[in-house]
């Protein structure tokens, strides 16, 4: 086993090599903490940044609180895929919606591309964004000839420009037989996570939010007025509190904990690979997955010279080293030509999915939380915690399509998802009969 690693190999995220979390005295590790604030957020990734930099920049004191380093979840942890997805389609949101909030939601996917992009451009935040595209890989032939259908007529609320490519011409977008054609989506991003998250981080201080790091709060009580949350460098007072946590929401709020279902998701990246080797492998910029149900996606390194390659390789959770051998495995069936090549790094973040698959936010007489993102969580983090940022600052332009829909949980469901398991294997099952 041990063979598939180099000698320098990294249990940690390859985002971390050029930016790794920040150090203490880039953030406030030990400062006293205030008496009070207009706001307090829990949670400095992308969600709890974006919501900080809307809060401040509307003229209210905001303080950020993480139980690690700044970003030290999945926002440094990702794939850095911005898709403008939304899982649930338009018919299925239309017989729980309607068609005008369905269209509206829909749309929502596509204004979080575009507010990173536009962000991080008005910001000047270096993360290497680029408008690069998906390759979705057909698993079975049957798939492909369901995308082909689907994609014959024009979706009917976004212009998706997406289009089939056959198994004869799919080299020209991934040196694989592995798969009967695909699609390509091009409006999809891609980012830097790593960068994106510094970018975000220096932009929220110099707005003025308060950054106060592996401080985590340990209480939330409703008492007049307001919130006073516990920590263990003491209490604090806020008037409102954004909940910003998502897959690492944990006993703070039982009743957020009940909706949402971390799981965690394996990464591997793969040592430097010659150019050839990469131009024939992945010949394009584009991110990649398929139409399995347990899903795999992976892309190029920024500098085109590694594969970074992710998903659930386990019923269970399990240490970062130990999945790296089953995401090399799989890395090695799709790409026979990539034997003998060796994973430098691995790493795993818990995404957070929903029972409806939809992304939720919320407003509880000043308790707001966005969160459930459902794996489209770069562009939907940023994009909601903007909007929630908003909400909390009394801006009328917080509001999204998402606002005042139910957030369901499940009986007997109190955080810990024990059916994750069976639910797994099953669709590990379909995948292999193909269905």
């Amino acid at each position: 086993m041990s063979d598939i690693f180099t000698p320098d190999f990294k249990p940690r995220p390859y985002w971390w090599d050029e930016t790794p979390p920040p150090a203490d005295e880039a953030v406030e590790a030990r400062a006293p903490l205030p008496e009070r604030v207009d706001v307090a957020v829990v949670g400095a990734g992308y969600t709890g940044l974006n919501a900080a930099i809307a809060v401040a920049r509307a003229g209210a004191s905001v303080l950020v609180f993480d139980a690690q380093a700044a970003g030290f979840g999945c926002s440094t942890r990702n794939g850095g895929q911005i898709s403008t997805s939304v899982k649930p389609d338009f018919d299925a949101l239309t017989r729980r919606h309607g068609r005008d909030r369905a269209a509206a939601i829909l749309k929502e996917g596509e204004a979080s591309r575009d507010y990173v992009g536009r962000f991080g451009a008005e910001e000047g935040i270096d993360c290497g964004f680029s408008v690069c595209g998906r390759f979705h890989g057909a698993h079975t032939p049957g798939r492909f000839e369901a995308m082909r259908r689907e994609l014959e007529s024009p979706h009917p609320v976004l212009d998706t420009g997406a289009y089939t490519v056959a198994r004869a011409d799919q080299h020209a977008e991934i040196g694989t037989d592995a798969y009967f054609g695909g699609a390509v989506y091009p409006r999809v991003a891609s980012v830097d996570p790593g960068r994106f998250h510094a970018g975000l981080l220096d932009v929220a201080q110099r707005a003025g939010a308060r950054i106060v790091s592996h401080c985590p709060v340990e209480g939330l009580e409703r008492v007049p007025g307001g919130f006073r949350l516990t920590t263990p460098r003491g209490t604090l007072f806020a008037q409102k509190v954004v909940l910003a946590t998502n897959g690492y929401s944990g006993p703070l709020s039982p009743w957020h904990r009940r909706r949402v279902i971390p799981i965690g998701s394996y990464v591997i990246a793969t040592e430097k690979l010659p150019q050839a080797v990469m131009d024939e492998v992945l010949p394009t910029d584009r991110m990649l997955c398929d139409t399995r149900r347990v899903v795999y996606y992976y892309r190029p390194s920024p500098d085109r010279r590694r594969i970074l390659f992710g998903g659930r390789v386990s019923l269970s959770e399990t240490d970062p080293k130990k999945s790296a051998v089953r995401l090399h495995d799989e890395l090695i069936r799709l790409f026979p030509q990539l034997a003998g090549t060796r994973v430098s790094h691995s790493w795993v973040g818990f995404v957070a999915y929903t029972f409806d698959e939809m992304m939720h936010v919320g407003n509880d007489e000043g308790l707001h939380h966005a969160m459930g993102y459902c794996g489209s969580g770069v562009g939907m983090a940023s994009y909601l915690g903007m909007r929630m940022g908003q909400q909390a600052a009394g801006l009328s332009q917080g509001a999204t399509a998402f606002d005042g829909l139910a957030f369901p949980t499940r009986p007997l469901y109190t955080g810990n998802p024990w059916f994750l398991a069976p639910s797994v294997l099953a669709y590990r099952l379909l995948d292999r009969m193909g269905i």
